[in-house]
């Protein structure tokens, strides 16, 4: 592949060819097929767009490892397409491509409705754990445990044939995509930058969510100045097959009332509209939405400059996980905390950040200085950190049968005992 080709994304077009575009954006995991129960009635109104992820549903599998790689490969499909303007409408992941495109690409989006949506989703952590157990276990674990995450557990019982297709839907993806997919969520992070989205949007999420959840979409509310909160009772994370009919009015209302016009292309200013009716949340009898508007709350300032301390504590982050970097610095007092900052500005902010090696094979050239310096303690910490930059338990085996060699038997018989235990530890599946 090319390094200046932009891979494009699998798509499908519904409804009429001259009706403005309104965008369905799939969560990780998930086909476009999500969205069937919606498409039907969005098609009268719109042209509906959807497109798969890369390695989903039979996409070529072209790893993209952040949001702004994925909504990149979308504005180029697009581009091929002709298609300049439209409205968008995400989950999950979706939703993250969503506001990337609020932020960064503002003249292209008409409107906005994030779906089970966050400005971070989770930890850096959490997703890189989950990168680890799909490198070395495949996806069966993850996609058995789908349902679990997705829906509710009287909803999974009573339709086990779409508790069957949720768990297929993650075997069938391609495990690279899948986990190129978790780094992006592990560096998504705009809750400082939530004011400069400036398009109408609906923010929708089950009250039964627990991935991300109502509080997840009031810091949404809380931070976008024209944003609305609808929370759906009796539904979980993939609230669109969940409760088909109340999001699909609901998005049926908000892109009728909040569609923002384009820019005058003379001018480049934007038409004073009179403000958007707020979107009333009405659903089958059985269920009833709640639409609120959550009052704005100030955001802190983005920092300017980062220095290399500011590099070096994002690096050190990535590569051994915020839990044990929050409990390194926890510790840390008048004695020591400066050698913290020493070490976060020198080792990760200077070496690990350098272009040099990437942070494979930096994690293979410390395994082997830990095992010949027998500093074993550190050793499972690298033990983890490796597993988090891509190696799998066979390639630090070979690691380790290396350093054997050049750092003697009983060094590297010390630290096989403590490698084995850490790779059973971060590779066993949680049930």
């Amino acid at each position: 592949m090319s390094e200046t080709h932009t891979p494009a994304l699998q798509y499908r077009f519904d409804g009429p060819e001259d009706a403005p575009v309104l965008i369905l954006a799939p969560s990780l995991g998930t086909t476009w097929h999500m969205w069937d129960r919606q498409v039907p009635e969005l098609t009268r109104q719109w042209r509906v767009f959807r497109f798969d992820l890369p390695g989903h549903g039979g996409a070529p599998a072209y790893p993209a490892g952040s949001v702004a790689d994925i909504t990149g490969r979308l504005l180029a499909t697009l581009d091929g397409l002709g298609v300049q303007r439209f409205g968008y409408a995400g989950c999950a992941l979706g939703g993250a491509v969503g506001i990337e495109l609020a932020l960064r690409h503002p003249e292209r989006l008409a409107s906005l409705a994030l779906i089970a949506a966050s400005p971070r989703f989770g930890t850096a952590d959490e997703f890189r754990q989950r990168g680890v157990i799909v490198r070395t276990n495949g996806l069966d674990p993850i996609a058995r445990t789908s349902p679990d995450r997705w829906f509710t557990a009287g909803f999974a019982a009573s339709q086990p044939a779409i508790t069957d297709w949720a768990v297929q839907m993650v075997r069938t993806t391609d495990p690279g995509c899948y986990i190129a997919a978790c780094e992006a969520l592990a560096a998504f992070d705009v809750r400082p930058e939530l004011t400069r989205v400036g398009v109408p949007t609906l923010v929708l999420v089950g009250s039964e969510d627990q991935v991300t959840g109502p509080a997840e979409a009031r810091t949404l509310v809380a931070g976008i100045p024209d944003a609305r909160l609808a929370v759906v009772p009796g539904a979980s994370h993939l609230v669109p097959v969940e409760q088909p009919a109340a999001v699909t009015d609901l998005l049926v209302r908000h892109f009728s009332t909040a569609w923002q016009p384009a820019p005058d292309s003379a001018t480049g200013q934007m038409p004073v509209l009179a403000a958007p009716a707020q979107p009333v949340a009405v659903a089958p009898p059985q269920v009833a939405p709640i639409a609120e508007i959550a009052p704005p709350a100030a955001q802190p300032e983005a920092d300017g400059r980062a220095d290399a301390y500011d590099v070096g504590l994002k690096v050190r982050r990535e590569v051994l996980g915020d839990a044990h970097v929050d409990t390194v610095l926890g510790y840390a007092d008048d004695f020591s905390a400066e050698f913290q900052d020493f070490l976060t500005r020198y080792t990760w902010g200077e070496i690990w950040d350098r272009p040099g090696l990437d942070r494979r094979a930096r994690s293979c050239v410390a395994l082997t200085a830990l095992v010949a310096g027998g500093h074993l303690e550190e050793l499972a910490v690298h033990t983890r950190a490796a597993l988090r930059n891509g190696l799998t338990p066979p390639e630090i085996k070979e690691v380790l049968m290396q350093a054997a060699v050049y750092c003697g038997m009983p060094a590297a018989n010390s630290a096989f005992r403590v490698a084995q235990q850490v790779i059973r530890e971060e590779t066993t599946p949680q049930e």
